[in-house]
């Protein structure tokens, strides 16, 4: 463990069981269900809302506003947003995408009728420039190469006509700590997915280095509880009206 704990100061890369094609489907879906219990419990899913709350300010009743979930999982950061926006009173609609059939397989367990679900790749999404109001992906980058990351970046500007969110850990003896704790009750994807998250994730040097590679600067760096990062933001330019319905 404390061997583990001096090397964060580098980036650790290694595969994540969950990413395995061949993984077996029971176990992701038992995997994805635990996950979905901790973002609830470190209100990681609150991350990703608070941004969208302060972009709602401006969104005009009465209009729909589209959004695409890059590397959506169990599709809980989807369906917590579709709960909100009705809160709300604003139309929104999510398309969440995996590469994973399996995984997109588990999500559609749990449906909304303005939740979309697709396998896509993130490096080529298959929809045209500024088809989205606002593109976001959560605990994804940290499973990429650097380059992928600035790709993915670039392929989430590409499709959003308004901004972004990309919300991930942050590399730090504190996140190693705390996964380690939170696991110990967990089947073994998810405490070796876990660790192997952490000592891959980037710091915050490290993602904006990305971010900047990527030209998104107008995405800025926010620190939130949990060891978690976000980096959010709209595009400068005047935005583009909200789509119709």
């Amino acid at each position: 463990m404390l061997k583990t704990l001096r090397s964060l100061s580098r980036r650790q890369q290694e595969a994540e069981w969950l990413d395995d094609p061949s993984a077996d489907p029971a176990l992701i879906r038992k995997s994805l269900i635990y996950i979905r219990r901790i973002n609830v419990l470190l209100r990681y899913t609150k991350a990703t809302l608070s941004h969208l709350e302060a972009f709602s300010q401006s969104w005009p009743r009465g209009k729909t506003v589209h959004i695409l979930d890059v590397a959506t999982g169990s599709a809980d950061i989807p369906l917590a947003i579709l709960k909100w926006s009705r809160a709300r009173g604003f139309d929104v609609r999510v398309t969440g995408v995996d590469l994973q059939k399996s995984v997109i397989d588990t999500a559609k367990q749990t449906t909304d009728p303005h939740l979309s679900l697709a396998v896509a790749d993130a490096l080529h999404l298959p929809f045209a420039d500024g088809s989205f109001d606002y593109v976001i992906t959560n605990m994804f980058l940290h499973h990429l190469d650097e380059d992928v990351v600035v790709s993915v970046f670039k392929e989430m500007s590409r499709v959003a006509s308004r901004g972004v969110i990309a919300a991930d850990l942050i590399r730090c003896r504190g996140a190693y700590l705390g996964v380690v704790a939170l696991t110990l009750a967990a089947n073994p994807m998810v405490r070796h997915d876990a660790r192997v998250s952490v000592r891959q994730a980037f710091n915050r040097d490290e993602i904006l280095s990305l971010r900047d590679r990527a030209g998104i600067g107008f995405a800025c760096y926010y620190s939130h509880a949990g060891y978690r990062f976000v980096l959010a933001g709209e595009k400068p330019l005047p935005p583009r009206s909200l789509h119709e319905s």
